[in-house]
Protein backbone atom coordinates (compact mmCIF):
# COMPACT_ATOMS: atom_id res chain seq x y z
CA UNK A 1 0.00 0.00 0.00
CA UNK A 2 1.64 3.29 -1.27
CA UNK A 3 -0.44 5.72 0.96
CA UNK A 4 -3.20 5.56 3.31
CA UNK A 5 -6.38 6.39 1.86
CA UNK A 6 -7.49 10.11 2.66
CA UNK A 7 -4.45 11.19 3.88
CA UNK A 8 -1.50 13.58 2.72
CA UNK A 9 1.34 11.82 4.88
CA UNK A 10 4.46 13.47 4.76
CA UNK A 11 7.97 11.74 5.83
CA UNK A 12 8.17 12.12 9.63
CA UNK A 13 12.21 13.30 10.55
CA UNK A 14 13.38 13.61 13.87
CA UNK A 15 17.01 14.58 14.67
CA UNK A 16 19.20 11.65 16.52
CA UNK A 17 22.48 12.06 17.02
CA UNK A 18 24.12 12.97 13.78
CA UNK A 19 21.70 10.83 11.73
CA UNK A 20 18.00 11.97 10.95
CA UNK A 21 15.91 9.49 11.95
CA UNK A 22 12.87 8.91 8.97
CA UNK A 23 9.43 7.41 9.42
CA UNK A 24 7.45 6.66 6.32
CA UNK A 25 5.94 3.93 5.36
CA UNK A 26 8.14 0.41 4.47
CA UNK A 27 7.30 -1.14 0.99
CA UNK A 28 7.75 -4.73 -0.38
CA UNK A 29 11.20 -4.32 -1.27
CA UNK A 30 11.92 -4.07 2.32
CA UNK A 31 10.04 -6.72 3.39
CA UNK A 32 12.77 -9.14 4.16
CA UNK A 33 14.81 -6.66 6.43
CA UNK A 34 10.97 -6.22 8.29
CA UNK A 35 11.30 -9.81 8.58
CA UNK A 36 14.85 -9.76 10.69
CA UNK A 37 13.60 -6.53 12.76
CA UNK A 38 10.86 -7.86 14.00
CA UNK A 39 12.24 -11.36 14.52
CA UNK A 40 15.20 -9.68 16.70
CA UNK A 41 12.88 -7.17 18.68
CA UNK A 42 10.42 -10.29 19.85
CA UNK A 43 13.32 -12.57 20.87
CA UNK A 44 12.66 -10.83 24.39
CA UNK A 45 8.92 -11.06 24.24
CA UNK A 46 9.33 -14.93 23.19
CA UNK A 47 11.74 -15.60 26.30
CA UNK A 48 9.47 -13.31 28.74
CA UNK A 49 6.82 -15.91 27.76
CA UNK A 50 8.91 -18.93 27.31
CA UNK A 51 7.32 -19.21 23.72
CA UNK A 52 9.61 -19.34 21.14
CA UNK A 53 6.12 -20.21 18.26
CA UNK A 54 4.66 -16.32 18.90
CA UNK A 55 3.70 -15.28 15.91
CA UNK A 56 6.34 -12.73 15.18
CA UNK A 57 8.70 -15.34 15.27
CA UNK A 58 7.09 -17.76 12.84
CA UNK A 59 5.44 -15.40 10.39
CA UNK A 60 7.27 -16.35 6.82
CA UNK A 61 8.63 -13.96 4.23
CA UNK A 62 5.50 -15.10 2.22
CA UNK A 63 3.10 -13.90 4.80
CA UNK A 64 4.57 -10.65 5.43
CA UNK A 65 4.50 -9.93 2.05
CA UNK A 66 0.99 -10.89 1.90
CA UNK A 67 0.26 -8.64 4.79
CA UNK A 68 2.10 -5.48 4.06
CA UNK A 69 -0.24 -6.03 0.23
CA UNK A 70 -3.65 -5.74 2.28
CA UNK A 71 -5.52 -2.45 1.29
CA UNK A 72 -6.75 -2.52 5.12
CA UNK A 73 -3.22 -2.46 6.46
CA UNK A 74 -0.22 0.06 7.17
CA UNK A 75 3.18 -0.70 7.66
CA UNK A 76 5.74 2.03 8.69
CA UNK A 77 9.44 1.87 9.31
CA UNK A 78 11.86 4.06 11.13
CA UNK A 79 14.85 4.44 8.93
CA UNK A 80 18.25 5.73 11.22
CA UNK A 81 20.42 6.39 7.84
CA UNK A 82 19.76 3.02 5.63
CA UNK A 83 19.25 0.69 8.61
CA UNK A 84 15.45 0.02 9.60
CA UNK A 85 15.65 -0.22 12.70
CA UNK A 86 11.93 -0.15 14.24
CA UNK A 87 8.66 -0.52 12.36
CA UNK A 88 5.01 -0.88 13.34
CA UNK A 89 1.61 -2.62 11.35
CA UNK A 90 -1.40 -0.56 11.67
CA UNK A 91 -4.66 -2.42 10.60
CA UNK A 92 -7.94 -0.36 9.98
CA UNK A 93 -11.35 -1.42 10.11
CA UNK A 94 -13.44 1.49 9.79
CA UNK A 95 -13.96 3.89 12.51
CA UNK A 96 -10.93 1.57 14.20
CA UNK A 97 -7.60 0.91 13.86
CA UNK A 98 -5.60 -1.64 15.53
CA UNK A 99 -1.51 -1.20 16.35
CA UNK A 100 0.56 -4.41 15.80
CA UNK A 101 4.10 -5.74 15.65
CA UNK A 102 4.85 -2.94 17.24
CA UNK A 103 8.68 -3.47 16.82
CA UNK A 104 11.96 -1.68 18.25
CA UNK A 105 15.76 -3.06 17.16
CA UNK A 106 17.01 -4.11 20.53
CA UNK A 107 20.02 -1.81 20.48
CA UNK A 108 17.88 1.07 20.16
CA UNK A 109 15.25 0.18 23.05
CA UNK A 110 14.39 2.89 25.62
CA UNK A 111 15.04 5.44 23.50
CA UNK A 112 11.19 6.56 22.63
CA UNK A 113 11.48 4.72 18.92
CA UNK A 114 8.32 3.10 19.65
CA UNK A 115 6.32 6.27 20.89
CA UNK A 116 7.50 7.69 17.98
CA UNK A 117 6.35 4.99 15.47
CA UNK A 118 3.19 5.40 17.66
CA UNK A 119 2.30 9.26 16.93
CA UNK A 120 3.79 8.89 13.35
CA UNK A 121 0.89 6.61 12.34
CA UNK A 122 -1.78 8.96 13.39
CA UNK A 123 -0.38 10.80 10.12
CA UNK A 124 -1.63 7.61 8.24
CA UNK A 125 -4.90 7.26 9.99
CA UNK A 126 -8.54 7.91 7.38
CA UNK A 127 -10.19 10.61 8.26
CA UNK A 128 -13.25 8.10 9.86
CA UNK A 129 -11.42 6.20 12.32
CA UNK A 130 -11.97 7.26 15.57
CA UNK A 131 -10.09 4.75 17.93
CA UNK A 132 -6.86 3.25 17.85
CA UNK A 133 -6.57 -0.43 19.40
CA UNK A 134 -3.32 -1.69 20.49
CA UNK A 135 -2.62 -4.96 22.12
CA UNK A 136 0.32 -6.62 24.32
CA UNK A 137 1.10 -9.86 26.33
CA UNK A 138 -0.23 -9.17 30.13
CA UNK A 139 3.28 -9.61 31.26
CA UNK A 140 4.62 -7.55 29.46
CA UNK A 141 5.05 -4.15 31.91
CA UNK A 142 7.30 -1.84 29.58
CA UNK A 143 4.77 -2.29 26.79
CA UNK A 144 1.97 -1.88 29.35
CA UNK A 145 3.36 1.30 30.52
CA UNK A 146 4.29 3.03 27.43
CA UNK A 147 1.09 2.74 26.06
CA UNK A 148 -0.60 3.84 29.07
CA UNK A 149 1.21 6.94 29.38
CA UNK A 150 0.17 7.74 25.78
CA UNK A 151 -3.54 7.85 26.74
CA UNK A 152 -4.47 4.26 26.24
CA UNK A 153 -6.72 2.57 28.58
CA UNK A 154 -6.81 -1.10 29.36
CA UNK A 155 -10.21 -2.57 28.10
CA UNK A 156 -10.04 -6.34 28.69
CA UNK A 157 -7.98 -9.42 28.19
CA UNK A 158 -7.85 -12.45 25.94
CA UNK A 159 -5.95 -15.98 25.65
CA UNK A 160 -4.35 -16.57 22.77
CA UNK A 161 -2.27 -20.28 23.08
CA UNK A 162 -0.40 -20.13 26.07
CA UNK A 163 -0.23 -16.23 26.15
CA UNK A 164 -2.92 -13.70 27.51
CA UNK A 165 -3.36 -10.79 25.55
CA UNK A 166 -3.88 -7.10 27.25
CA UNK A 167 -6.19 -5.19 25.03
CA UNK A 168 -5.81 -1.16 25.36
CA UNK A 169 -7.84 1.60 23.58
CA UNK A 170 -7.35 5.29 22.71
CA UNK A 171 -10.30 7.41 21.32
CA UNK A 172 -8.83 10.11 18.89
CA UNK A 173 -9.33 13.31 20.78
CA UNK A 174 -9.95 12.71 24.30
CA UNK A 175 -6.53 12.28 25.03
CA UNK A 176 -6.21 16.13 23.82
CA UNK A 177 -9.51 17.22 25.34
CA UNK A 178 -7.66 16.30 28.93
CA UNK A 179 -4.59 17.69 28.50
CA UNK A 180 -6.25 21.44 27.00
CA UNK A 181 -8.09 21.26 30.32
CA UNK A 182 -5.07 20.69 32.90
CA UNK A 183 -2.28 22.96 30.82
CA UNK A 184 -0.17 20.14 29.62
CA UNK A 185 2.39 21.28 27.55
CA UNK A 186 2.21 17.46 25.84
CA UNK A 187 1.27 19.53 22.28
CA UNK A 188 3.04 16.58 20.39
CA UNK A 189 0.90 13.84 21.59
CA UNK A 190 -1.90 14.75 19.44
CA UNK A 191 -4.45 11.88 18.13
Amino acid sequence: MSEAPGTDAPDDQHEKGTDTLRIELVDDAHAGELLTLRRAAFVSEAQLYDDPHIPPLTQTLHELREDMARDDVVTVGAWEGHRLVGSLRLEIEGPKATIGRLAVAPDQQGKGLGTSLMFAILNYLPEQVTEVWAFTGKDSKKNLAMYSKHGYQEQYEQAAGKLTLTYLRRVLGEVDARNEASGSDDAELQG
